[in-house]
């Protein structure tokens, strides 16, 4: 897995300061099967709302 997992949303449980991602795994899924042509066609199932 990358060694910097970036992310910008806050209110995930596993969000850490300067936007590290602290998820042990990152699960990604494409709106369009297994093609995915940009990010916007993308979803992180690895968010969970901060409680």
């Amino acid at each position: 897995m990358a060694k910097d997992v970036l992310c910008e949303v806050n209110s995930c449980k596993y969000w850490g300061t300067g936007n590290k991602c602290n998820a042990t795994s990152i699960y990604v899924v494409s709106h369009r099967g297994k093609q995915a042509h940009n990010s916007e066609e993308t979803d992180c199932k690895t968010f969970e709302p901060k409680i």
